[in-house]
């Protein structure tokens, strides 16, 4: 892990010359392993950069602590690097507020690469940046549940359309000794999705919003019931043992692995979904639903949850012409480059398709252009404390140590 002296020095900006151009260096940090997924991509396309451009370099860093707490250590100390993963918009705009964050609408406007952008997720990046577009949108993702489509056909069960059914078939994969849903308790986030979802399928799309503006309180029936649900889910078993030991690689591979039957996730996975080496059940062999129906719910299936992954954000304070040109040939590639190699849906546009692109790849397409309405997931406005709380406390919630009341409570005091 990097001290912050040695972050210090190789994020900043070293005024030298270079071959008759100023020498720059471009540093990446991120919690994410450099060889997967948009760090892949992005490292890929910047040390090709550094082959034709020597002056420019570029260093990956990742941060395997608390990112937030460190993104606010190095913020306080004036050190943070070109480009950062950020999880919290509230913090996103925080930072934009103390001249630290990139408007990259403006910049790739002035850049002439505005077009590479999905308008869909400048939207969605905007809606969550306070009115402006300050964190690369470097997926584009819908969220939903993926399943085994031969452990539901063994068991005679159909794709469901209700949460009443889905817990139906849920029951009776446990009945039959197979665990019913993969989950990273570790995490957190994956399990208070579900209470959001639930949430939205009950008082319709605008929920979160309606939260964020003081019309709607998580203390309110909907919310106490979606966590209820989501209780009683993890106190049938239906999660599996031990969920909160189970990091996030392991309830890929246990759903991939055919351990599990139904597994909630965003299209983000089609990374691993398409590598043969990890998915032994294999591609052709998962389906993908929406959150069910809630009986009486305002909500409808042709909602989904869509957002843009863990948004990058890019320092505003080395945001000079020559990271301008670096920034205009990595995110010029990035969209082609991502479906090419990884058949991963990004919120930049695919300037040349590939010949063959994945059929589970298509089938999510379908789906994301089938959306009428997308909402925020369920932290999705919630400040850094407020996120925070939410996802360690889901842990007491999903083992019966914390009431649905306490838990939507405490969030609906501290958001």
């Amino acid at each position: 892990m990097p001290t912050l002296r040695t972050t210090t020095l190789t994020a900043l900006l070293v005024a030298t010359t270079f071959a008759g151009a100023q020498s720059k260096k471009v540093v990446f940090l991120s919690g994410q392993n450099e060889d997967v997924g948009y760090t892949r991509i992005i490292s890929e396309l910047a040390r090709e950069y550094q082959k034709q451009h020597p002056n420019v370099s570029y260093e990956y860093q990742n941060n395997t602590t608390d990112m937030t707490q460190q993104l606010q250590l190095l913020a306080g100390s004036d050190n943070l690097p070109t480009l950062y993963s950020i999880g919290e918009p509230s913090l996103l705009q925080q930072l934009y507020a103390k001249g630290e964050v990139v408007d990259l609408e403006q910049t790739f406007k002035r850049l002439g690469i505005a077009n590479q952008l999905n308008p869909v997720a400048v939207d969605i990046n905007k809606k969550l940046e306070g009115g402006k577009l300050l964190g690369l949108p470097l997926e584009l993702n819908i969220e939903g549940v993926w399943y085994n489509k031969k452990l539901f056909a063994d068991n005679g069960i159909k794709e469901p359309k209700t949460w009443d059914e889905m817990l139906a078939a849920a029951e009776k994969f446990k009945q039959k000794g197979i665990q019913p849903f993969s989950a990273s308790g570790d995490q957190g986030w994956p399990l208070t999705r579900l209470i959001g979802g639930y949430a939205e399928r009950y008082y319709g799309s605008d929920a979160m919003d309606r939260v964020k503006a003081g019309t709607l309180k998580l203390t309110d029936p909907g919310f106490v019931q979606a966590a209820t649900t989501v209780q009683d889910m993890g106190k049938k078993g239906y999660f599996g043992p031990g969920v909160n030991t189970v990091d996030y690689d392991t309830a890929v591979d246990t759903f991939l692995q055919g351990k599990a039957a139904m597994f909630y996730m965003g299209s983000w996975e089609l990374r691993n979904f398409n590598d043969p080496k990890r998915n032994v059940i294999g591609a052709s062999n998962i389906g993908f639903f929406n959150i069910p129906a809630v009986k009486g719910g305002k909500g409808t299936m042709n909602d989904w949850s869509i957002n843009t992954g863990l948004v990058v954000a890019v320092n505003q304070k080395q945001n000079d012409a020559a990271l301008g040109d670096w920034m205009k040939y990595v995110f010029s590639n990035y969209g082609t480059r991502s479906m090419s190699e990884l058949g991963a849906l990004t919120g930049f546009k695919v300037n040349k398709m590939p010949a063959n692109v994945p059929a589970l790849t298509t089938m999510t397409q379908r789906k994301l252009d089938s959306a009428k309405k997308g909402y925020l997931w369920f932290e999705g406005y919630f400040s850094p404390k407020a996120t925070s709380l939410s996802q360690k406390n889901v842990q007491l919630l999903v083992t019966g140590d914390m009431t649905p009341q306490d838990f939507l409570g405490q969030l609906q005091n501290g958001k």
